[in-house]
């Protein structure tokens, strides 16, 4: 994660509204009077901000005051992803809650440790904790280390806060520094953004995949956290790659050592539902059928379309399209099943006359292999929504040729 294996010299981060957090702010909210003041900011009102900021200084620091609010937007931010409840009673930096784990997925991860009969994890470039606290509260001890100390600190403050400091250790140490071999299993989440933005090449991540590889190698059991666009042809031959979807949305790869190396596997949340590769050969491009079949995104970056295809006995639209098609209708856990009811050539002026003579009121625009931006599309064919019935329009190639696929989810 970005800001956890760097120089400490720049442990300071600036929120959108230029509010710093660092060191000796964040130490201040750990006092009786910042975690009364967390309390009292709670749930504030963004257009009033100004206002009980301004109150609150007369009693206050100033200081104190601009790091309670920021902690408040934070944890506002950070419930999406760990559920409100411990997200108010967590500490968070901007970069820790652009970048942490999110706690299903984090949960699966600690589930899959202890299925493996894991007891402890040296949790490598932790951030603000996240998968530590996951790991701790499926029974399993832990060393969070990351090189930044504001990130250590708030790792730290974490597992105190949701009472697992007995089990998560927070080292501030360079990972590359720590011996590790007393512990059962190695879990690393290097740093995937640099100044620039993401970072996609494997060993410019920090600490380098490369380094990551070996350093998993050496342990009984392993997990490296990657980005899911990583090419397949990165994956070493000892890892087992599996690809996490939450809720539809592709969350992230992760490279396992001491599973089954070679395998490869799609994980969908909630559930967990896995599809594993079984080999297959590219599914043959087949005539379009009554039923779309939209893969989970999981699938697509795990390279398992082939799996539902034969699942929903269907084929692809387009050699290079990830849209299975079929004649009849099968459930499949790993796919958004759509009857088609309309097949035409791209062009605007269709659809939108199309859609006013059905009344369509909902729209819902996708679209694999096509140039064309669904809200654009949108704005140009329904710009003043106020029919009564929905369509789901997909953009995409059919047979290499540009097409208007309608329908609607079953």
């Amino acid at each position: 994660m970005a800001g956890r294996h760097r120089d400490p010299a720049h442990a300071i981060h600036r929120l959108a509204d230029n509010d710093r957090v660092n060191d000796l702010s964040f130490a201040s909210l750990l006092t009786p009077e910042g975690r009364a003041l967390l309390d009292e900011v709670r749930g504030t009102d963004p257009a009033r901000e100004l206002a009980v900021a301004t109150r609150l200084r007369r009693e206050h620091p100033a200081e104190l005051v601009s790091a309670a609010l920021a902690q408040a937007r934070l944890r506002e931010r950070a419930a999406a992803k760990f559920g409100v409840g411990d997200a108010q009673r967590m500490f968070f930096t901007p970069n820790g809650v652009e970048q942490s784990t999110r706690a299903t997925v984090a949960t699966h991860r600690a589930e899959r440790f202890r299925a493996l009969g894991v007891t402890s994890v040296a949790d490598l470039c932790c951030g603000v904790g996240g998968d530590a606290i996951a790991l701790a509260r499926a029974g399993i001890r832990v060393l969070a280390v990351d090189r930044d100390p504001l990130t250590a600190a708030v790792a730290r403050a974490n597992a105190d806060a949701l009472g697992l400091a007995g089990l998560i250790e927070v080292r501030e140490a360079d990972v590359t520094e720590v011996d590790v071999s007393s512990y059962d299993a190695v879990f690393v989440d290097p740093a995937r953004r640099g100044g620039r933005g993401r970072i996609f090449d494997p060993e410019a991540y920090s600490p380098p995949l490369s380094w990551a590889v070996a350093t998993a190698l050496q342990a009984p059991h392993a997990a490296l956290k990657v980005a899911p666009g990583i090419p397949h042809e990165a994956v070493p031959d000892e890892a087992e790659a599996e690809w996490i979807s939450d809720g539809g949305d592709v969350k992230e790869a992760v490279l396992w050592f001491g599973t089954r190396p070679g395998e490869v596997r799609a994980t969908l949340l909630p559930g967990p539902r896995v599809l594993r590769g079984r080999g297959l050969p590219d599914p043959a491009v087949r005539p379009l059928g009554r039923y779309l079949y939209e893969p989970d995104g999981a699938v697509i970056r795990a390279h398992l379309v082939a799996e539902v295809a034969e699942e929903v006995d269907g084929g692809l639209i387009d050699e290079t399209i990830a849209y299975v098609t079929a004649d009849g209708r099968r459930d499949s856990p790993y796919a958004t099943a759509y009857e088609i009811t309309d097949r035409l050539p791209f062009n605007v002026k269709r659809l939108k006359a199309l859609l006013r003579e059905r009344e369509v009121g909902i729209l819902t625009v996708k679209k694999r292999g096509s140039a064309v931006e669904p809200e654009e599309l949108r704005r140009k064919v329904l710009p003043k929504p106020h029919g009564r019935n929905a369509v789901t329009v997909f953009l995409t190639r059919v047979a290499g040729a540009p097409t208007m696929l309608l329908g609607h989810p079953v």
